[in-house]
This record gives structure tokens, C-alpha cells and sequence, in this order.
């Protein structure tokens, strides 16, 4: 059977925390103020999140990642122009170095205040962002199917965007700590292997039909069909601060879109492998971002994080040159060389502390790095 070739239009959301630029803590009270500004300017591009202290940007749909990076810069520098005369700035990291979620307050919408009262005290712990990137397949079943196998390359984009190593002014430990907090609610993590489209659509229904949740968009797994638009959503990846970041991880995830279109055209599919073990990659990227490498399950051992970069890129290369964003696929390398913003947030901290700043003084250096970094080629 011949498949139709996607259209492979790509989108991204990005959730930011508004910081007090003289507490660097989250900011409530003024927050409000910006996403009304910012409404007025772009309209229904920036919206509400969950907290009052967060906001979020959305993309129009895009043809190429040249067109995606012109929207991500243009609806950044609206955000930061509007809310530096609000005395705030956003920081486009996962968590905050030292926030409190005791202190933060729900958004007042009919949306998340029922989402608060249904989810409870995990509900209350969500001072968390993440980055969805949207990768148009028209096709349900193809959707499907390149769903089942995507999931293996979560991990990998996980490891290229962690930016929560804090968690209310302590080291997790972990590179991306806002996972461990969103795992607490309900219906999220790896999506299960669907036979098709219709075994997807069963299983979500059996949830709408018994009046648990309204429909798919109540579904939070890293990887999901969108209820909204004929794409696949990918939501694993913390946001990241620097824009060729995030650029990075969605023309990367946009080409192994391509590539398993590719094997599917030539009656090929990579291999599908227990969510057991694809959760064990998982958790190593949560746990150690780049730095522990991640299993290949073909070989039977864990592999250096920077070789497997290298066999992806060889996977994906011209996908990559099809597309024209070569350069942004291969920044991963770089990435991979100087490392996250985990990893910068977790230096800048040490390097303050052994300089002799206090704790609290070290993590404001921290926010102050975050704020500097999302401004980057926005100004």
C-alpha cells in the first residue's frame, strides 16, 4: 500500500516561570499583568498555565525549522519586553533554583481549577515547564505507528534538554527533577505499543465514556497523538533556555519523524522494546542527563551518550538535509560537549559556592544565568 508522505509541518510550546528581577523568586502578583500585555500584542500565541507565576508561548505552524526559529525569537522577545516592564523576566527552565510550590497560586480558570481540585496535593507540587513539540502526520494510523516507535528515542532528547537540577533550593541529584514531580499525576510517562489506531481510540475512550476525563487532551504521556491537530506531540523534554537548544531538540525529533516514515515506505520499522527497559533509559536521563551514557538494547551495554548522538545523527542525516536543518541537528554535538542547562546551573552554583557565596546568594547567580540565557538572541 503506498503511503502518502506527511506533511511534516512542525510547531513547539514553550512554558516559562516569571522571576522578580530583585528577589529573582517566582512572581504572582505581577505575572497577570504581563500575560494580559502580551495577549493584547500576540494574541492567542501566549497564554495562561497552570500557576499564575507561569505563562505559555505557542508557534504558528511552520513549514521549516528556519520559519520555526524567526517564530520562537519574535514571541520570546514579546514575552521578555513585556514583562521587563513589569520588573519580571522569564526564564524558559523547568524549575525554579529555589521557588517554593507552598507559595505559588493557581491560575483562576474554570481549566485548571478543576484540575487543581482533582488533582490534589501532586497538583499542588506542579512548578514545573516543559517543551511540546508538534510534527504534523495527517495519517491516523501512520501517526500510530510511528508513535510505537519514537518512544525508543525519547530518552535521547530527554538527555539534550534537562534544566531542572534544582528543586525548592536543594541539588535533586537528578538532571531533570521536573519529571519526577509530573510522574506523580495520573495518566503520564511512556505511552503504551498501540496495534492501531483504533485500539488507541478504545483505550482512551473507556476513560471518556465512564466520565474520568472529557477527552485525549487529559492524556499526558511523553509522546501522545494531539486531541487538537492531525500531529504528534512530543512532551519528555524540559524546556531549555538557550533557543538553539530547543531549535536542536525539535528539528531532531522532526527528522526521526522522517526516518521512520522512511522505513515504513520501504516495508522496514525500527524495533519495538518492552516499556520496561525503555523506562529504565528514561530514568537515566531523568537521573544522569548526558552523563552515564544509555542502554542499546541491540548490544546488551550501556553507551556513552556522545556515541549515541553520533549513531542518531547517522540515522537521521538525511532527513536532516532534507529538511535544511542540518545545523541545527548537529548542534547536538555541542550540546553534548558543553552540556545543559542542568549542567550549567549545577557549575554556575559550585563555582559561586567556592568562591564564597552563600547558598541562597549562589542560587540567585543561578536564576540571574537562567535569565541571560533565555534572552538569548531575543534582543
Amino acid at each position: 500500500m503506498t503511503i502518502t508522505e506527511p506533511s511534516f509541518t512542525i510547531g513547539l510550546e514553550e512554558e516559562y516561570l516569571l522571576v522578580d528581577k530583585e528577589t529573582r523568586d517566582l512572581s504572582n502578583e505581577r505575572a497577570e499583568a504581563v500575560l494580559a500585555a502580551c495577549q493584547k500584542e500576540i494574541g492567542d500565541q501566549v497564554g495562561p498555565e497552570f500557576l499564575t507565576s507561569q505563562i505559555e508561548i505557542g508557534t504558528s505552524v511552520c513549514s521549516n525549522v528556519a520559519e520555526l526559529r524567526d517564530e520562537l525569537i519574535r514571541l520570546r522577545r514579546a514575552v521578555i519586553r513585556l514583562a521587563d516592564n513589569e520588573g519580571l523576566a522569564p526564564i524558559a527552565a523547568s524549575t525554579h533554583p529555589f521557588a517554593t510550590w507552598q507559595t505559588q497560586h493557581t491560575t483562576q480558570r474554570d481549566r485548571y481549577v478543576a484540575l487543581a481540585q482533582d488533582l490534589q496535593g501532586v497538583g499542588r507540587r506542579l512548578v514545573i515547564c516543559g517543551m511540546h513539540v508538534h510534527v504534523g502526520i495527517e495519517d491516523d494510523a501512520l501517526r500510530i505507528d510511528i508513535l510505537n516507535q519514537a518512544r525508543y528515542f525519547l530518552p535521547h532528547l530527554l538527555s539534550l534538554s534537562t534544566s531542572s537540577p534544582f528543586w525548592q533550593g536543594e541539588n535533586s541529584g537528578l538532571k531533570s527533577y521536573r519529571l519526577s514531580v509530573f510522574d506523580g499525576l495520573p495518566r503520564t510517562g511512556l505511552p503504551q505499543d498501540f496495534g492501531s489506531f483504533g485500539e488507541y481510540r478504545r483505550t482512551i475512550d473507556t476513560l471518556v465514556k465512564a466520565g474520568i476525563i472529557e477527552d485525549a487532551s487529559k492524556i499526558w504521556w511523553d509522546l501522545r497523538p494531539s486531541q487538537s491537530f492531525p500531529t504528534l506531540e512530543m512532551r519528555i523534554t524540559d524546556v531549555c533556555p538557550l533557543l538553539d537548544d530547543s531549535l536542536t531538540i525539535a528539528a531532531t525529533f522532526l527528522c526521526i519523524c522522517r526516518m521512520l516514515y522512511r522505513l515504513r515506505r520501504n516495508n522496514q520499522r525500527w524495533r519495538t522494546y518492552p516499556i520496561f527497559l525503555l523506562d529504565e533509559n528514561r530514568w537515566r536521563a531523568q537521573r544522569y542527563g548526558m552523563e552515564k551514557g544509555l542502554i542499546d538494547f541491540g548490544r546488551g551495554e550501556v553507551v556513552p551518550f556522545d556515541e549515541l548522538l553520533r549513531e542518531l545523527y547517522e540515522l537521521i542525516q538525511q532527513d536532516a538535509e532534507h529538511f535544511g536543518c542540518t545545523d541545527q541537528v548537529t548542534h547536538g554535538f555541542e550540546i553534548s560537549k558543553i552540556g545543559t542547562s542542568a549542567d550549567r546551573q549545577l557549575q554556575t552554583y559550585h563555582a559561586c559556592r567556592e568562591a564564597g557565596e552563600d547558598h541562597q546568594q549562589s542560587l540567585r547567580h543561578v536564576v540571574d544565568q537562567l535569565i541571560d540565557e533565555t534572552r538569548t538572541h531575543c534582543d
